[in-house]
């Protein structure tokens, strides 16, 4: 019974391959192997399809340099298993802590970069065609519920990939209990990684919490059910993808300067569900790249359409958003109107988390309680009723009034570049950070706003004055809960 069981799901994920045309003889398949129970199952698996359909394959593991002698048993283990198995095995050592330092990121986000890039760099050197990842269905539906629960759009919501690119996920048609249950009647053990069993981050959150309750207390096919959701979601996501390119093609034209040129009249018989995509895709295609480029961008953009010819706004990753007569203009911002005028304004939107947020020393990098804020953030120069809080006790005090105080020049004053919540100040960028807005022990959510500029291009963490001479008088403010 146990055998026919095994056989039962061999079927089922050879079936699902053959669905999503993952597989052929002339492939050489780099899988990567952790170790645990997906990684184990996802050798095996491949190991028989192997034998039936003749493809070559490689296992590549990542050590990450985390979880000292627990980290060396894993490893130990695959080298192990690879060579009883006779699989070829390449293994890497990375120190994650170093990267996620050295580029801002969690240990969760570094982890996944870094891996990512040994794959790709396996794949290059070992003449691979595919990688195969051990995501199963359990794993999908927790990231369809984390983005749901983030703020997310179709593409979110169809969750995880069977196959895009050179990525291959052969095992997202089973649960995680069908898993266990395969290794444990075969009698094949695998490592567990401790840090899954904690609830640190919110995935393992979701994991541990959400879906186990789901499963319990709302349906025990709750992850089955999200699954199945998610795959038509994506499938109507793909159709809406391909309708936002028809669409963007009819409201754009190339500008002179290399930039885009958003036509007004033509994106208003955009429909309303279309919109949005289009907005974001052309942000997208002019910064050359999606990541923290999000809704608040967008929004930004479409005022800027209301707003009368000549107002210009700054985008992630040196853009800039003009609006001309015919409508809005994406354009590479100049290095010396950049620098006088606009400098770049950066937003992103992370959780906090204690253990492993490494906090910002740049000035002229900000953090806000992101769930606090009522308004889309604009980044603007004054307008009247602006006000700031001034002091832990809510105290404000009109914009003009802190301009007089703190002495700024009269002819200084339109120039300075402002972060806004409605007529609430959040930032004075070079001057003040609204005590509104501080990171505290209760907040959940960080939005992250840097200004890039100057000589230095934010690289030594000087950015540049919005004032060209102005002070940061409240440097390290937002560092209260650190």
């Amino acid at each position: 019974m146990f055998a026919e069981k095994g056989r039962k799901m061999y079927k089922k994920v050879r079936a699902y391959i053959k669905a999503w045309q993952m597989l052929e003889s002339k492939d050489k398949v780099i899988a990567g192997v952790s170790g645990g129970a997906d990684s184990i199952c996802l050798l095996f698996i491949l190991l028989k399809l192997k034998a039936e359909i003749g493809f070559g394959l490689l296992a590549v593991h990542v050590h990450h340099g985390l979880r000292g002698k627990t980290a060396d048993r894993d490893e130990d283990y695959v080298r192990e298993v690879c060579c009883r198995e006779g699989v070829e095995l390449l293994v890497y050592h990375e120190d994650v802590k170093a990267y996620a330092r050295e580029h801002a990121l969690t240990v969760e986000e570094a982890g996944r970069e870094v891996r990512r890039a040994c794959f790709l760099e396996a794949v290059s050197k070992q003449g691979g065609s595919c990688i195969a990842l051990a995501h199963h269905m359990n794993d999908n539906a927790e990231t369809v519920l984390w983005n749901l629960c983030r703020g997310t759009g179709l593409r979110g919501m169809g969750g995880i990939s069977p196959k895009n690119g050179v990525w291959i996920r052969p095992l997202l048609c089973l649960e995680r209990a069908e898993i266990e249950s395969y290794l444990e009647k075969r009698g094949i053990s695998y490592c567990t990684d401790e840090t899954n069993l904690e609830d640190h981050y919110t995935r393992n959150r979701l994991r541990n919490r959400v879906i186990p309750y789901l499963e319990e207390k709302v349906n025990e096919k709750a992850v089955v059910h999200i699954a199945e959701c998610a795959a038509k979601l994506k499938i109507i996501g793909e159709y809406l993808e391909a309708e936002t390119a028809r669409y963007m093609e009819q409201c754009r034209r190339e500008g002179k300067d290399g930039g885009i040129v958003i036509l007004k009249d033509k994106y208003g018989q955009v429909p309303g569900a279309l919109k949005d995509e289009v907005i974001l895709s052309l942000i997208c295609e002019a910064a050359g790249r999606r990541k923290d480029v999000g809704d608040v961008h967008v929004k930004a953009v479409q005022q800027l359409m209301e707003r009368q010819v000549g107002r210009r706004i700054s985008l992630p990753y040196g853009l800039e958003a003009a609006r001309s007569y015919e409508g809005i203009c994406l354009r590479r911002q100049d290095a010396e109107e950049k620098v006088a005028e606009n400098p770049v304004f950066q937003m992103r939107i992370f959780e906090k988390n204690v253990e492993s947020i490494t906090f910002s020393q740049k000035n002229y990098t900000k953090w806000f309680d992101y769930d606090i804020i009522t308004n889309t953030v604009k980044i603007r120069h004054r307008e009247p009723g602006d006000y700031i809080v001034i002091d832990k006790e809510g105290r404000t005090q009109k914009l003009k009034q802190y301009f007089i105080n703190a002495k700024i020049p009269r002819e200084e004053r339109d120039g300075i570049w402002l972060a806004a919540d409605g007529s609430e100040i959040m930032w004075i960028a070079g001057y003040r950070q609204s005590q509104a807005y501080q990171v505290t022990d209760k907040t959940k959510r960080i939005l992250e706003i840097s200004i890039y500029g100057g000589e230095v291009d934010g690289g030594d963490g000087k950015g540049v004055d919005s004032r060209r001479g102005g002070r940061e008088e409240d440097r390290g403010d937002w560092k209260a809960d650190q």
